[in-house]
């Protein structure tokens, strides 16, 4: 698969297989992603790889305490993102899941499956594997968010060589305590975003979507 057919078939997968990933294929996509740019090669990555019974205890926490409508960490507020209502952000957040709602089978007044939907996210989508992407907390967040979100777009495309998908989500981090308590994360340590890695589950209806891109022509100023 070359680049630029990598880039294109990239999706998120909302149900994985609980096939295990072996432990020197994650390391062969994280050696090759960490080739990602930052500034000035400060690389403010760090990784943390959950598996077996770690990320089981994460995943039963994050859903206690969802179920529990338990505030996140102060520590965690960027995560936050509101997008101005009536714009054209907000209008795709809601088509992107209306598609989602039809596939599965979720009525708009279904309370019940919606709120079983919402937790399957703070379940890593039921991947074998969650890869925390982590930075020093001493680091001004605005650049190292850039160099992080290249880094994990590597992950995702780097992931599509072993036949290995992935989803890229904040609800995997936005309990971070959690993490800190099963996982031994410094105080020092913020995670920032995670990403559920594992072999697709094709039969899942969700896995069916494709989302959509605006047209170049629609985003772009040509000034040559």
């Amino acid at each position: 698969m070359d680049i630029t057919e990598a880039i294109k078939t990239r999706k998120s997968i909302r149900k994985f297989k609980t096939d295990p990933v072996p432990r020197e294929i994650i390391r062969e996509i994280l050696e090759t992603s960490v080739r990602a740019p930052s500034a000035e090669n400060t690389q403010p990555w760090e990784f943390v790889v959950l598996g077996g019974t770690v990320l089981e205890n994460i995943k039963k926490a994050n859903v206690e305490k969802i179920r529990n409508y338990e505030l996140p960490p102060k520590e965690m507020e960027h995560l936050m993102v509101t997008r101005p209502k009536d714009s054209i952000y907000r209008k795709r957040q809601v088509e992107i899941g209306m598609k989602l709602f039809e596939l599965m089978g979720i009525a708009r007044e279904d309370k019940e499956k919606r709120a079983a939907w919402l937790e399957r996210g703070f379940r890593y989508f039921d991947a074998p594997v969650a890869i925390i992407i982590t930075m020093d907390s001493a680091l001004p967040e605005l650049g190292a968010f850039l160099d992080i979100g290249m880094v994990t777009q590597n992950i995702c495309l780097a992931a599509l060589k072993y036949g290995l998908h992935t989803c890229i989500e904040n609800q995997g981090v936005t309990y971070s305590d959690a993490i800190r308590k099963y996982a031994d994360i410094p105080e020092s340590t913020k995670p920032v975003v995670s990403i559920a890695l594992g072999y697709p589950d094709w039969d899942f209806p969700a896995n069916r979507i494709e989302s959509e891109r605006e047209p170049i022509d629609n985003t772009v100023l040509w000034r040559m």
